[in-house]
C-alpha cells in the first residue's frame, strides 16, 4: 500500500509508556542515552539557561517604560513564561524524551508539524548560544579591563562584519573559546556538564543576593511614589522587554532522557526552576528600584554596566561592582552551556528519528554522550559568534521560543483529547483556560516582532522544511515501519 503524502506530513510517533529501555513498551530503537542527572542537577538547568545577562541589564531598559510598577512588569512577565512551564511540565512528565518541543510535537501533532517546530527550537538554541558567547566576550573584556586593565585587543575582540559603530576585527576570539570549552564540557559527558553548570548557577545566585542586600541597605521607599504612573501601556511594554529573560527554562525538558526518575523529577525541576527565577528577579527589581533615582536608569553610564553602576554608586567604590561583572561573565558561560546542550539532545532525538543522518544520533560507548553532534554543533556556532555580530542575531532568537511555547501548549490541548488514558504525574492546572492563555500571550508578543525578523525565520524554515521534503521524509524511522507493514 502506498503512503499518500498528506499520510506521511500527519503520521504521529507512538508515545512510550515506559522509561525503561529493557520494558517491552519501550518503543525507541537506536541508541539511548545515560540517565545521570538528578532534580536538584535539572532544577540548577532551568536556572542555568534562564538567569543570564537579561537580569544584570533589564532594568535600565525596562525602568524608564514602568517606573516603580516594574515590579508589576516583572510579575507578569514571570506569569508568562510560568503559563508556559506548566505547559511543558505536564508534557515533560507524559513524554519523559529527549528533543522538548520537537518531541512533543511529532507525537501529538505530526511530522510536518516536528519538523517546523525542529527549525524553531534549532533557530532558538543556535542562535541564542552565538548571541550570548558574543555578549560574553564583551563583558570577559569589561572584567579583564576593570581588573588587570588589560582587555583583548580589538582585533580578536570583534567580527569582521561591521554593525552601528563600524567596529571590525579580525575575530571574536573570546567567543569562539566559550564556545569550544563547552563543547568539551558537554563531549566529556552530561553529568560533568551538570556539576559545571550548578556550580556556575549557585555563584551567580550568589552575586545577585549580594546586590539584593546591598540595594536594600540604599533602600528609599519615596523611589516608589506615583508608582502606577505610567499606566498599564508602560506596565505592559516593560513586561514585553522583561519577558525575554525568562527565556531558558525550556532547557529542562531536553534532558528528558537522562534524567533519573524523569516523571518525577522533569515538572518538580521545571516548577522550581520558574519559582527561583522568579523570586530573584522581583528582589532584583525591587532592591535597584529602591536603591537609586528613576531618572539615573536612563543615563548613558547605566544603559552600559547595568547593576554594577547601582552598586558602585552605593558603595562608593569599584569592588562590589567588578564582583558583579564577574558574575555576568560567569551567568554567560552557563547560558551557554545549557543552550548548546539543548541543541545537541534535539539533533539526537532527529537523528534517531532518522529525520536527520544517522551518525547524529551515534553515541560514545564510555560517556554515552551523542559526541558527534555536539561536535558539529559546537563549530558552526563556534563560526556565528567569531564572525557574525549579536546584533543580527538576537531578533531571530524570541520568534522560535515563543512559536515553541504555543506548540506545546497545543500539544497539550490535543492530547488531552486525543490520549485520554495517557499517564500523567503532572496535570496543568485550570485546564484549558491555561493553554489557551498559553498560546494568546505567545501570538501578542509575536506580533509585536519585526518585519525582518519574520523573513529571516521564513528562509531558514523554507530551508528545513526543502530538507524534509527532500530526504527527511522519505528516510524517517516511520517511513520505514509504514513501508514494511505494507
Amino acid at each position: 500500500m502506498t503512503i499518500s503524502l498528506s499520510q506521511q506530513l500527519t503520521r504521529k510517533k507512538p508515545i512510550a509508556l515506559a522509561t525503561d529501555p529493557s520494558h517491552p513498551e519501550h518503543h525507541h530503537a537506536g541508541p539511548e542515552l545515560n540517565r545521570t542527572i538528578g532534580t536538584f542537577a535539572l532544577t540548577m538547568f532551568g536556572v542555568g539557561a534562564t538567569v543570564g545577562t537579561g537580569i544584570f541589564f533589564v532594568l535600565q531598559e525596562a525602568v524608564p517604560d514602568a517606573g516603580p510598577a516594574v515590579i508589576i512588569s516583572f510579575i507578569i512577565a514571570g506569569l508568562a513564561a510560568g503559563l508556559s512551564a506548566l505547559c511543558y511540565a505536564e508534557l515533560a512528565s507524559a513524554i519523559p524524551v529527549s528533543g522538548s518541543t520537537y518531541s512533543y510535537a511529532y507525537h501529538a501533532l505530526g511530522e510536518l508539524v516536528a519538523m517546523v517546530i525542529a527549525a524553531c527550537v534549532l533557530l532558538e538554541y543556535g542562535v541564542a548560544a552565538s548571541a550570548v558567547a558574543v555578549g560574553w566576550s564583551g563583558y570577559l573584556n569589561e572584567f579583564l579591563d576593570k581588573t588587570i586593565g588589560m582587555p583583548f585587543p580589538d582585533a580578536l575582540s570583534y567580527s569582521p562584519i561591521p554593525f552601528e559603530d563600524n567596529t571590525t576585527g579580525i575575530i571574536n576570539l573570546p567567543a569562539v573559546v566559550l564556545v569550544l570549552l563547552c563543547t568539551l564540557l558537554l563531549v566529556r559527558g552530561a553529568s560533568e556538564s551538570a556539576r559545571a553548570n550548578t556550580i556556575m548557577v549557585l555563584v551567580k545566585l550568589a552575586v545577585l543576593v549580594l546586590f539584593i542586600i546591598i540595594g536594600l541597605t540604599a533602600f528609599q521607599t519615596d523611589r516608589f511614589d506615583n508608582f502606577w504612573a505610567s499606566g498599564s501601556a508602560g506596565i505592559s511594554a516593560a513586561a514585553g522587554t522583561i519577558f525575554f529573560s525568562f527565556i531558558g527554562l525550556d532547557a529542562v525538558s531536553t534532558a528528558g532522557e537522562e534524567v533519573k526518575d524523569p516523571q518525577r523529577a522533569l515538572p518538580r525541576a521545571l516548577m522550581a526552576a520558574l519559582v527561583i527565577v522568579i523570586s530573584v528577579y522581583v528582589l532584583v527589581a525591587l532592591a535597584g528600584v529602591g536603591a537609586q533615582p528613576l531618572e539615573e536608569f536612563s543615563s548613558d553610564e547605566q544603559q552600559s554596566a547595568g547593576l554594577a553602576v547601582i552598586l558602585e554608586n552605593i558603595t562608593g567604590n569599584a569592588v562590589a561592582g567588578t564582583v558583579l561583572a564577574a558574575g555576568a561573565v560567569i551567568s554567560i558561560f552557563s547560558v551557554t552551556l545549557v543552550t548548546l546542550y539543548g541543541q545537541t539532545r534535539i539533533l539526537f532525538a532527529m537523528g534517531r528519528d532518522r529525520m536527520l543522518p544517522d551518525r547524529f544520533a551515534e553515541v560514545h560507548p564510555r560517556t554515552l554522550t551523542p559526541v558527534f553532534n555536539t561536535v558539529v554543533v559546537g563549530v558552526v556556532v563556534a563560526l556565528i559568534a567569531g564572525f557574525v555580530p549579536s546584533d543580527y542575531l538576537w531578533d531571530t532568537v524570541s520568534i522560535g521560543t515563543l512559536m515553541a511555547f504555543s506548540v506545546v501548549a497545543l500539544g497539550v490541548l490535543v492530547l488531552r483529547r486525543t490520549r485520554p488514558d495517557l499517564h500523567r504525574p503532572f496535570k496543568v492546572p485550570g485546564y484549558p483556560v491555561t493553554p489557551v492563555l498559553t498560546i494568546i500571550v505567545c501570538a501578542y508578543v509575536l506580533s509585536g516582532l519585526a518585519a525582518t525578523t519574520w523573513i529571516v525565520f521564513g528562509i531558514w524554515l523554507a530551508v528545513v522544511l526543502a530538507f524534509y521534503f527532500l530526504w527527511g521524509r522519505r528516510n524517517s524511522r516511520l517511513q520505514t515501519a509504514d513501508e514494511e507493514a505494507s
